[in-house]
């Protein structure tokens, strides 16, 4: 039995399951429960692995030189339209930690369509 209001209320369908927005990266992800031996249950997130950047997974519409002082959000406003879509970058380029991908300027990171819709040539 759970000590925690909040998780008894899940169990009980009082509070519904989280869904994440179409722009989440986690969006189609589920929370999982894990039961431990002596009873507690832990909610965590289903395992999501990152696609392999490049084709076929994403299709590149543009190319950024990073600067510095640059910070994700700010180019996935600029290129995306929404800074928070940042996670779409870090994906494309293969970063697990996205912050790594502004850190040294000069690096030239690929601006991508989501995973499954087709774009053009590099703009």
């Amino acid at each position: 039995m759970t000590t925690y209001p909040l998780m008894a209320m899940m169990q009980l369908g009082i509070v519904p399951p989280v869904t994440f927005p179409t722009d989440s990266r986690y969006y189609g992800y589920g929370v999982l429960n894990y039961t431990a031996p002596d009873g507690q249950v832990s909610a965590y997130l289903q395992r999501r692995i990152i696609p392999q950047p490049g084709a076929p997974n994403y299709a590149t519409i543009n190319q950024y030189t990073v600067v510095q002082g640059d910070r994700l959000d700010l180019i996935a406003a600029k290129y995306l339209g929404d800074p928070l879509m940042s996670w779409l970058i870090a994906d494309a380029n293969a970063a697990m930690r996205p912050w790594d991908l502004t850190a040294t300027p000069g690096r030239v990171l690929a601006i991508t369509t989501p995973q499954g819709v087709p774009g053009g040539p590099i703009a």
